[in-house]
């Protein structure tokens, strides 16, 4: 996308006459990963539908075009702008500093500035969830887990899914890998259909990716090998129908609408009781789900929200360490 160059005087002046576009920049992966960019793009697009009105959006592609791709948004005059992903926390925070009277939405992360909303999720309370569901399913006692950049976000979702799996039987065996160590790690379902078939190797029959695009070759590799896999962010059951026992939803999409239609500076917390994670049940995957375990998980959810259960945080918490 071309963005043309705008002086700051005339956006101020622009945005007090007229209502300003919301933006969107994505992350790595690109925004129809099938998952949590994706997420975004749908999040977006709800809006737009209802609205009538249009957005701008920016796919990075390389590292360098963070910073850059939130400056022109800004200087455009855009507002909100909407960063997906914690990797844009650093732009953020320099670009909202230089437009103060702009207001900026980061997911997946904490920047502390007057003019920028910071939205996180629970994923240990959705991943604990599908964790229960996994240890129910498998039929080896063995579950996997195939995450995609190696950072204490993923492994906050591996953290919460050993959990759940461990609350239902104590004695699961969860073998874990992560893609790599760099946002490339996003977008490689070839590693991570690897990663997959090695832990199918070792007895797994279920696994848990939590990889962005690259969850796309775990699940390929699930069907191919007559396993189950669980997806994320969006519920992904109809990738793989018959293969997707369940998928850990995200509301990243909900996280973007809500902020474009308005954003409010501050922190925002979303887990089960506020509706910002859970685990998905619909036409493709509901012959997977036996009525003992869905209402075993229905169970468990209550109790988390209701402070029954508590779910250790990777990030926050003594537990889960790696």
């Amino acid at each position: 996308m071309k963005l043309k160059h705008t002086c700051l005087a005339g956006l101020t002046a622009l945005a007090s006459l007229v209502q300003a576009q919301p933006a969107v920049v994505y992350d790595m992966g690109g925004k129809f990963d099938k998952s949590f960019n994706e997420a975004a793009y749908n999040g977006a697009e709800r809006w737009k539908k209802e609205t009538g009105k249009a957005y701008l959006d920016f796919e990075i592609t390389a590292e360098a075009q963070r910073e850059q791709a939130m400056r022109r948004m800004a200087e455009r005059g855009a507002n909100p702008i909407i960063g997906v992903g914690f990797s844009q926390a650093s732009s953020i925070e320099k670009v909202s500093k230089d437009f103060p009277k702009l207001n900026f939405v980061i997911i997946d992360a904490v920047v502390r500035q007057p003019n920028v909303e910071s939205i996180v999720f629970k994923e240990q309370e959705g991943s604990f969830l599908v964790g229960m569901m996994a240890a129910l399913a498998s039929k080896t006692g063995k579950v996997g887990f195939v995450g995609g950049m190696d950072i204490p976000l993923i492994r906050r979702f591996q953290c919460g899914y050993e959990q759940g799996a461990k609350y239902v039987n104590p004695k699961v065996e969860v073998s874990a890998a992560m893609t790599g160590t760099t946002p490339a790690a996003w977008n490689d379902p070839a590693r991570g259909g690897e990663l997959a078939k090695a832990q199918f190797a070792r007895g797994v029959d279920v696994v848990f990716a939590a990889a962005g695009g690259t969850g796309v070759g775990v699940y390929q590799a699930a069907k191919d090998a007559a396993r189950l896999a669980i997806g994320v962010d969006s519920n992904q059951n109809h990738l793989q129908p018959g293969t997707m026992l369940s998928s850990m939803v995200k509301r990243v999409d909900t996280a973007v609408y809500n902020s474009a239609k308005k954003s409010t500076p501050g922190v925002t917390v979303l887990g089960l009781e506020e509706g910002g994670v859970d685990y998905a049940l619909d036409q493709y995957n509901h012959k997977l789900v036996a009525p003992e375990m869905k209402k075993g998980v229905d169970a468990a959810k209550a109790d988390i929200i209701a402070g029954r259960i508590k779910v250790a945080d990777y990030m926050t918490d003594n537990a889960c360490k790696y």
